[in-house]
């Protein structure tokens, strides 16, 4: 036994016995990690093989570069980059447990947002999350115990190079056999999903960083030359207005209401028999409202920035991080700015601080004219108070006399935050039970979901009090899921239906009310995503969009294209699915039969040619470019937000 210890310590009093220890936690703590926090859809042999080496190439390489520093500085940077490699790894499981998604670098720098997220990062965090830093304490007490003698002669810069050297050889066949498995892995990189499965947590970081760097170089390479296969593409990809609708709202009013985590199957949801949404359901019949039932979110890591992004340009979120942070001083022609040629005023209201999302900035951008934030409500209450901001039934009644100050016709959306995640409502406020799953978000959603459908109600009636309604298009629109796909277990109860791949996708609808006075209603079975919004607006105002840059087109047409991508390359259709890299039929709900795969393989390649040309435009800032005849640019320096200088103004 002696002999055991004396030879544990002479291992432990190597730098190099410490290295190795080190490099076998971390590995084992990542692969369990990414096998049990992710769903990466491992399959086969190969996939299993590539998931239990990626971790060890990173660990290898990223650690063994402590023995570049001498003496004690060896073990301290060992621990310093073991400790953020932890950490890296740690953050990522906490992101993923609600966004289903990994960090971006452009997330990282969204600080702006974090002070209000406190309450939803902690409900993410479990007890059991100490030990994902049990290892980290015992690499720290290894650095400073003193019962441990530290080797402080230099290991040699050969040595060092060698043990680089072996890392980079098993990065580069771990690499090696990821392409084997997925060819072109790292030039078609829309899926996060792909990168961590094939090539591991942290050689996703690596790959993250230099997208981001390309990106941000894009704009300064950028010339007005780039714009022209942009402008080709979206020509040719225009839908003709229907004659039917074109102009059905012309010279009315717009009012969006934004659905925040809303998703489609709550419509006409019965939870123990009882409508979960009743008034929504009411509006499906409306003779004057038009309700899309396959309308999907087509966010990424923005959420709900991306959908507003999409919302205003008909272009696409970014596939990393959040346009509304990185690019908000990029040249824009959004709504507001069309619809000021028209005599259209503009404001956008919300009951959170104006900061958030950034959106005082990039809504100067797009053209608005006003923006009542927090700054203009009265959050003293705190029974009126939601986690984001102020609660939907207040927000509506004190929002009533700020629209009725706008010069008509006006263009506003309405952001609420009521059915935001963790779904936290105070039970003096529901009218509902929550659900019998045993998952805690899932059984309150169906809870703050009924408090904005009453909202909803409450909004409509306040409408036709103030004379609003008969004039006003109103656009009901859900930005994105509200139940994650973490939560399958509890929603295949709620659904009554295992929720597989196919199943999950269908999930993604999100609803999509368009309500015009004198426009025939009814329900429309288009397939549509958030990038066709706003063609479908202006042509309903009686707009034509041809010689605007959108690649959504408009849903009442009959040339409208039926395929919704997805920000990480997939999509969905009439026809068929393409799920994390797999081609579903639509009408089966099974795998596609190989008949169909040449046509499946061509969607996909336009889908990514089409988010291709979007990130472009975003990233190249391409629009600066280009300006359609009779449209006026923006300034956003003549905008000003600010609650003292607006009052002063008028």
């Amino acid at each position: 036994m002696r002999n055991l210890v004396s030879k544990k310590d002479h291992l432990l009093n190597n730098f190099l016995g410490i290295y190795l220890l080190a490099v076998l936690t971390l590995w084992i703590k990542t692969y369990i990690t990414q096998r049990s926090q992710f769903e990466l859809g491992v399959e086969g042999p190969l996939q299993q093989f590539l998931l239990l080496i990626n971790p060890l190439g990173s660990a290898l390489l990223f650690l063994g570069l402590s023995f570049l520093f001498k003496g004690k500085k060896k073990y301290t940077s060992l621990v310093v980059v073991y400790t953020l490699m932890s950490i890296l790894l740690y953050a990522n499981v906490v992101y993923y447990r609600f966004f289903t998604d990994f960090i971006t670098l452009p997330t990282i720098f969204q600080t702006q947002n974090f002070g209000d997220l406190g309450g939803s990062v902690l409900s993410l965090i479990k007890p059991f999350d100490i030990l994902f830093f049990v290892d980290v304490f015992v690499i720290f007490y290894l650095r400073f115990s003193r019962k441990i003698q530290k080797e402080t002669n230099h290991f040699g810069y050969k040595k060092a190079i060698a043990i680089i050297a072996f890392a980079l050889v098993v990065s580069i066949i771990n690499l090696g056999l990821a392409e084997m498995s997925r060819p072109q892995l790292l030039t078609r990189g829309f899926d996060r999903n792909y990168i961590v499965k094939y090539l591991g947590m942290y050689n996703y970081s690596i790959y993250d960083s230099v997208e981001t760097m390309k990106a941000s170089s894009q704009r300064v390479l950028a010339d007005s030359d780039d714009i022209t296969e942009v402008i080709n593409y979206t020509k040719s990809n225009y839908a003709n207005p229907n004659e039917k609708y074109f102009g059905a709202a012309k010279g009315m009013n717009v009012i969006y209401l934004h659905l925040e985590s809303f998703q489609n199957f709550l419509i006409d949801y019965k939870l123990n028999g009882e409508e979960v949404t009743p008034f929504l359901n009411s509006l499906t019949k409306d003779e004057n409202t038009m309700y899309f039932d396959n309308f999907f979110h087509q966010t990424g890591q923005g959420k709900t920035s991306d959908a507003e992004f999409m919302l205003e340009n008909s272009i696409f979120g970014l596939p990393q991080g959040s346009a509304f942070i990185t690019k908000a001083q990029n040249t824009y022609q959004a709504a507001p700015s069309i619809l000021k040629d028209y005599g259209y005023t503009s404001a956008v209201f919300h009951g959170n601080n104006g900061s958030f999302w950034n959106r005082n900035v990039i809504y100067k951008s797009f053209g608005f004219d006003n923006f009542f934030d927090a700054s203009y409500y009265d959050t003293s209450s705190p029974k009126d108070m939601a986690e984001y901001g102020l609660l939907d039934k207040p927000f509506y009644e004190q929002s009533e006399s700020l629209l009725s100050s706008l010069p008509q016709p006006f263009y506003t959306k309405l952001i609420t935050v009521g059915n935001h995640y963790p779904y936290k409502i105070n039970q003096d406020l529901v009218t509902i039970d929550k659900a019998d799953t045993g998952d805690v978000s899932v059984d309150a959603y169906f809870q703050t979901a009924r408090y904005t459908d009453e909202a909803i109600k409450q909004v409509f009636n306040q409408l036709k009090e103030l004379g609003l309604y008969d004039n006003s298009m109103i656009v009901l629109y859900g930005d994105h899921y509200g139940i994650s796909e973490n939560h399958k277990k509890a929603m295949g109860q709620v659904m009554g239906e295992e929720i597989t791949p196919y199943e999950s996708a269908n999930l993604q609808r999100v609803p999509l009310f368009i309500h015009v006075p004198g426009m025939q209603g009814g329900t429309n079975h288009t397939y549509g995503g958030q990038t066709d919004l706003l063609p479908t607006l202006l042509h309903l105002l009686g707009i034509d969009t041809k010689n605007f840059i959108q690649f959504g087109s408009d849903l009442l047409s009959e040339e409208h294209n039926e395929i919704v991508p997805f920000r990480n390359g997939g999509f969905v259709s009439p026809a068929i699915y393409s799920i994390n890299g797999k081609f579903y039929d639509n009408e089966t709900g099974l795998p596609l039969d190989d008949s169909q795969l040449e046509l499946a393989n061509s969607i996909k390649k336009e889908v990514d040619y089409k988010l291709e040309l979007s990130d472009k435009v975003v990233n190249g800032d391409l629009l600066r470019f280009y300006t359609p005849k009779g449209y006026t640019p923006v300034d956003p320096s003549q905008i000003n937000y600010n609650k003292d200088a607006n009052a002063e103004s008028n």
